[in-house]
């Protein structure tokens, strides 16, 4: 029996490459800092600082505001989700930024030994990056010194990363003129992230995004979200806006962003090293595809059907022979790793095709995506002008019977098929009209 830990480790070895030099930005809200999950999600930042992952940390401080508000028995108005910041708000937006500010520098400083931020030595670097304007009158509200992001200095941002050390974002704009604003983090972090070209963009929220039936989202298209915000109401202004700005960030250069629970332990980690993650990907295109395999993809190919080459179910195939066929292979891509995949190869003379090689990742079997390359594979063997499909096998029968597929003498076999059958396995023919 494989060591759980070992086995992690190795399945983790590309995500660590992948993520190695790569730059991302994380934005989370000040009821994080409160928590006493706080200290390991710091454990787990230094631990993506120490794996070459380069950091732009934005934070909130919705709750360190309202705490000081109450106690100077102010209140913040907010107008159609935004704040109206007022000379009063503004001093305890500014206290608040600050407190959470050193409260996250002094968490990373930390260097224990026999701790989890023993060694680390992180630099943390926060300045005026975000350079905002205000967001003025709207709908005849005046919303004073809440403010919107004007620019981003990226270059700055970059000089620091490049020198090792992680930059802090605090929700604060400055102008020109020297006047401070009061900004949304998903906000700044979403022009952060274009500004940088940044690799990621995660938000950390209170609740996952489910779907209708309570069920989690794994990931959605640009427009998928639209309609998403469109038809759910009741959604959170919070997730709103995260989704919003994900949207807005997918569009402007940013190929990944990430809306995450908060609440889970090792959220971060389970995302970045996993294949599957645990949050909501929002992505430019589709992250999981069905193609047509190239040479690239025969390695992936082997290791999904090596398994059930040994347990007799299908035919051994070298790599040499893969590779010469690698035509008539499509795959299911997801994240980078082949997880399913079959091979049509048409005999025209008959008006027929045979489907071979169909395999499923162990993971992500009974989830639908042998259905899914099955129809591929029907419909690209009607656009070849084939009239049926037919497959040989010998322990997945009733899987293709459920299908559609009908037991059939091998008299049916096109000619040159029937020359090249193999007696000793035994296989059973079952044919499926395409009409």
């Amino acid at each position: 029996m494989k060591d759980a830990f070992v086995n992690w480790f190795r399945k983790a070895s590309p995500y660590i490459h992948a993520h190695r030099g790569s730059t991302m930005v994380l934005a989370f809200g000040g009821e994080l800092v409160e928590e006493a999950a706080f200290s390991s999600f710091i454990h787990d930042i230094a631990l993506l600082h120490g794996l070459g992952i380069h950091l732009v940390l934005v934070h909130g401080s919705r709750p360190q505001i309202e705490s000081r508000l109450q106690a100077r028995g102010a209140a913040m108005e907010v107008v159609n989700g935004m704040r109206v910041t007022d000379d009063a708000a503004l001093e305890c937006v500014k206290e608040a930024a600050g407190a959470v500010r050193v409260e996250i520098e002094a968490r990373l400083s930390m260097g224990l030994a026999n701790s989890p931020m023993s060694g680390a030595r992180i630099e943390v670097d926060s300045g005026n990056f975000v350079t905002a304007r205000p967001l003025g009158i709207i709908d005849g509200v005046d919303y004073l010194h809440t403010g919107e992001v004007r620019r981003i200095n990226a270059e700055a941002m970059r000089r620091r990363l490049a020198d090792g050390a992680m930059v802090l974002v605090p929700p604060l704009g400055y102008s020109p003129t020297g006047e401070v604003f009061n900004l949304n983090a998903a906000d700044v972090a979403a022009e952060t992230a274009i500004a940088l070209g940044a690799d990621k963009l995660l938000f950390l929220t209170d609740d996952k995004l489910l779907d209708s039936r309570r069920r989690p989202i794994s990931s959605l298209l640009p427009d998928e979200v639209e309609r998403l915000l469109q038809r759910r109401r009741k959604l959170g202004e919070q997730m709103r806006r995260v989704l919003r700005n994900a949207v807005h960030a997918a569009r402007h250069g940013v190929a990944r962003t990430h809306i995450l629970p908060r609440r889970k332990d090792g959220v971060l980690l389970r995302e970045l090293f996993t294949r599957d993650g645990c949050g909501t990907l929002i992505s430019r295109e589709r992250w999981e595809s069905i193609r047509q395999a190239t040479i690239d993809d025969v390695a992936g190919i082997l290791e999904l059907i090596t398994p059930l080459e040994e347990a007799g179910i299908l035919v051994r195939r070298s790599r040499e022979r893969i590779e010469t066929e690698i035509d008539h292979f499509t795959v299911i891509e997801r994240d980078g790793t082949v997880i399913a995949c079959a091979a049509l190869y048409p005999f025209p003379e008959s008006r027929t095709a045979e489907l071979a090689c169909l395999a499923v990742h162990p993971d992500y079997r009974n989830q639908g995506r042998g259905d899914q390359v099955l129809e591929w594979m029907e419909r690209s063997a009607r656009q070849a002008g084939m009239e049926s499909i037919f497959v040989l096998t010998t322990r997945t029968a009733h899987w293709f019977r459920e299908r559609g597929f009908q037991p059939a003498g091998l008299e049916r076999l096109p000619g040159r098929r029937r020359d090249l059958y193999n007696w000793q396995r035994n296989s059973r023919l079952f044919l499926k009209p395409l009409s």
